[in-house]
């Protein structure tokens, strides 16, 4: 059963000025208990273009539930997806501040950018690795708008699957020189190791998630473009982080990229 128009619209509104206010709302099912996956994506879709309205440009795409372990947690089969918009990206070493977030948490990734637009159905990971400029580490902080970080599916869905801010590492490294799966991440947290994980962790191989992505966008119509950034899934578990607290992410052989918070 699909939501009236005017419902995902209210919906769309709701979560653009909840992060806008730095508000917790309940989740969305908590009010539309029928909100299905496919109303969620169209509530995003709506998110997406009130930012573009505001002058946000879209800069690409970001892949979530990509462990398996998340996916049996949240019950599904399939990782879920959202949008990066110009308001989302952070210089590396910059600092962000937490007055504009409501319990930010950050999690290590791989993060592509593609020199050639790519299309499905039948992506592959080698075609997503043929496509792609260069790979660096990335940190992603997440900020659900919902209460106590409480969601299911599809309010986290059209929540745009918590994004918030993105950091990306200053090394670009061709990822014809690397093996994705066995590359090992560190992420430390004011000095001291708080994660450790390899590329493996995201659905066996960082390529495989972003090619997922690409066919999950060919059911919609939609190609990733040339020049997009894909933060590919978390590779560590999600951390709180508070004022006061630095953050660095070391990639074997893609460098670092560190994130503050004041």
């Amino acid at each position: 059963m699909s939501l009236e128009n005017e419902i995902l619209d209210r919906c769309a509104r709701l979560l653009r000025d909840a992060e806008r206010d730095v508000r917790e709302v309940v989740k969305l099912t908590d009010t539309y208990p029928v909100l299905d996956v496919a109303d969620a994506y169209r509530i995003q879709q709506r998110l997406c273009a009130l930012k573009q309205a505001e002058g946000v440009r879209i800069v690409g795409m970001k892949m979530g539930l990509t462990s398996h372990a998340k996916m049996q947690q949240m019950g599904v089969d399939t990782p879920i997806y959202g949008f990066l918009g110009s308001d989302n990206a952070v210089d590396d070493g910059a600092a962000v501040d937490t007055r504009v977030l409501i319990h930010p948490k950050v999690e290590a990734e791989i993060a592509f950018v593609t020199r050639d637009a790519l299309r499905g159905p039948g992506c592959t990971a080698s075609d997503v690795l043929a496509a792609t400029d260069y790979v660096v580490p990335a940190i992603e902080l997440i900020d659900s708008r919902y209460e106590n970080f409480r969601f299911d599916l599809p309010s986290v869905i059209a929540d745009n699957t918590s994004a918030s801010r993105y950091v990306l590492g200053s090394r670009p490294t061709d990822p014809a020189t690397l093996d994705l799966q066995t590359l090992g991440v560190v992420m430390e947290k004011n000095g001291q190791v708080a994660e450790v994980g390899a590329g493996a962790a995201v659905l066996g191989d960082p390529a495989a998630a972003v090619a997922m992505l690409v066919n999950m966008l060919s059911e919609h119509g939609q190609p990733l473009e040339a020049g997009a950034v894909v933060l590919s899934g978390a590779i560590t578990a999600a951390i709180a982080v508070q004022a006061g607290d630095n953050v660095l992410v070391r990639g074997d052989g893609i460098g670092t990229v560190a994130m503050r918070f004041i």
